[in-house]
């Protein structure tokens, strides 16, 4: 599964290529759709660009993507977009229009009662566990645990030098957080393509988009979400699963142990689970 993720906090002034009205969020959410993605993360934004969880934001936003795609189309949640928390659970009972699934971040406070708020409504949640925080050792702790649809482990290290073994740290937590969901392991700017390599290698689901870097594998500036997209579904050709034999013989490094002992799964999961 590769989820594109349209925008993000970005704005105009990052680049040209983020969208960010209904109308470009729709066609971009199209475009990336048609050249590989099987889920849609979008952030609402008012016309000034900032994130929203207004349910006059929201709607627009979520009637103008479904009507492009498909496929699965989930919301952010971060504390950013509104930082009180009991005012971020009145806002997700005021959706009109539900989203099909929500990111909750579980090192921002009030990231339980905010996943619980859209439980009670039916959307499905991601558990946003980023690396660096406390995010891990929390939704460890956390009752509603075996029932979010997928965990997000998110590396926040940028350095595309590193950012792999800060992923793979990250996968050890969540593996000894017991959870036994789906993951979605990706990272972001400098980090974000070794990190999408990574989860290729270890047959997890993965994500992609303007929202988590501007740049082709190449470094090159990426024109759009579908360019991205596309780009990884070039790698996700070539990069093979641990523990699948590689086309002529032999196995990739490492095993599909070494991906569950790292935290993740075999393989990722289909967006469409109960609840989404």
């Amino acid at each position: 599964m590769t989820q594109v993720a349209l925008n993000g906090a970005r704005t105009a002034a990052d680049s040209a290529a983020v969208p960010l009205s209904p109308a470009a969020l729709a066609e971009a959410a199209r475009r990336a759709v048609a050249a590989g993605a099987t889920s849609v993360h979008v952030h609402p934004k008012t016309p000034c660009g900032q994130d929203s969880l207004s349910p006059r934001v929201v709607t627009p936003v979520l009637e103008a993507v479904r009507a492009a795609v498909s496929v699965p189309v989930g919301v952010t949640t971060g504390a950013w977009a509104e930082p009180d928390p009991a005012r971020r659970v009145a806002r997700i009972r005021s959706w009109p229009l539900l989203p099909d699934h929500a990111s909750v971040n579980w090192h921002e406070p009030g990231a339980e009662q905010v996943a619980a708020a859209l439980l009670a409504r039916g959307v499905a949640v991601e558990a946003g566990i980023w690396s660096g925080t406390a995010g891990a050792a929390r939704f460890a702790r956390s009752p509603l645990r075996p029932r979010v649809l997928r965990v997000l482990a998110e590396v926040t290290d940028t350095d595309a030098a590193t950012a792999p073994a800060t992923a793979r740290r990250l996968l050890a937590a969540l593996g000894a957080a017991r959870h036994g969901r789906p993951v979605l392991l990706h990272g972001e700017e400098g980090g974000a393509w070794p990190v999408l390599r990574l989860a290729l290698r270890l047959g997890l689901a993965t994500r992609i988009g303007i929202e988590d870097t501007l740049l082709l594998p190449d470094a090159t500036p990426a024109r759009d979400n579908a360019g991205l997209v596309a780009a990884a579904m070039e790698l996700a050709a070539i990069e093979t699963p641990s523990g699948v034999p590689r086309a002529g013989g032999g196995s990739a490094p490492g095993t599909a142990r070494e991906a569950i002992s790292d935290g993740g799964t075999p393989s990722g999961s289909p967006d469409a689970a109960p609840g989404d």
